[in-house]
């Protein structure tokens, strides 16, 4: 994989042989004269898009690619970028590409929670959740370069699990629907998921007729990930468990289970 040094920016304007037209006697000031368009401007990096606008979600046995795209500009064109992703517990990542327009360079990333054989240091650990940032080395066509520390972010997340149960099916209406579950996440550190313990997560039910879920009570999940409650049997309809997500976990919705009220 190339890499580049840090090269400081020189880029100077050179303007040379101008010279301001006579003021005639009793007249308006002359305009300033135009600059030409070939006088060379600085280069510019304007922010960095990570995988879409998407927080990067990982679970246990699958690699995430995604990509990073630097924006700016230059007279002359961007021309290539290295870019440096930076993230909780010393987490770095490299890579670099030539720019697929004069004004944007995309490249991609893999990250895998399992190590590599071939790559010390490069498996995902669970201290790496979290908020990480990009750092971009820009060159220009017309030889600049330009260093840009923290021109994006983005939130690097365990994937969330969420299970649903409730019973009895059917039930008389007016009786006691009993809703169970469990929330798990990734642990990078195991490969596997675990509970995820003392968090808030929101019991929802949508009528059979209807398309949108509303929250009925929100409960906190054990020492083991469970949750368990009860709740009244009035109509049909499907009952499910939402967890908002954290800054290191990732939002999840269990699938919706359906109770025939009689």
């Amino acid at each position: 994989m190339t890499r580049h040094a840090v090269v400081a920016l020189t880029v100077a304007a050179a303007v040379g042989g101008l010279t301001a037209p006579t003021a005639l006697a009793n007249s308006a000031p002359a305009a300033p004269a135009a600059v030409p368009a070939s006088v060379p401007t600085d280069p510019v990096v304007t922010g960095a898009t990570v995988n879409g606008g998407k927080d990067v979600v990982v679970g246990t046995t699958e690699r995430k690619t995604f990509t990073v795209t630097v924006h700016g500009s230059d007279d002359s064109g961007l021309q290539f970028a290295d870019v440096d992703l930076l993230g909780p517990a010393v987490g770095f990542y490299t890579t670099d590409n030539y720019c697929e327009t004069a004004t944007a360079c995309t490249t991609t990333f893999t990250v895998d929670p399992h190590p590599d054989p071939y790559n010390e240091n490069t498996d995902l650990r669970n201290a790496n959740a979290g908020r990480w940032y990009v750092n971009t080395l820009v060159d220009t066509n017309d030889g600049a370069s330009l260093l840009a520390k923290n021109a994006g972010g983005f939130l690097l997340k365990r994937a969330a699990a969420l299970t649903v149960n409730a019973a009895p099916e059917p039930v008389v209406k007016g009786g006691t629907i009993t809703v169970t579950g469990k929330l798990t996440r990734a642990n990078w550190d195991t490969y596997r998921y675990a509970g995820y313990t003392g968090r808030s997560v929101a019991l929802q039910f949508r009528p059979k007729a209807g398309d949108t879920y509303t929250t009925v009570k929100t409960l906190t999940t054990n020492g083991t990930g469970n949750l368990r409650t009860t709740v009244k049997a009035t109509s049909d309809g499907y009952w499910r468990w939402s967890f908002a997500g954290t800054t290191t976990t990732a939002p999840k919705n269990a699938t919706g289970d359906f109770v025939d009220v009689r």
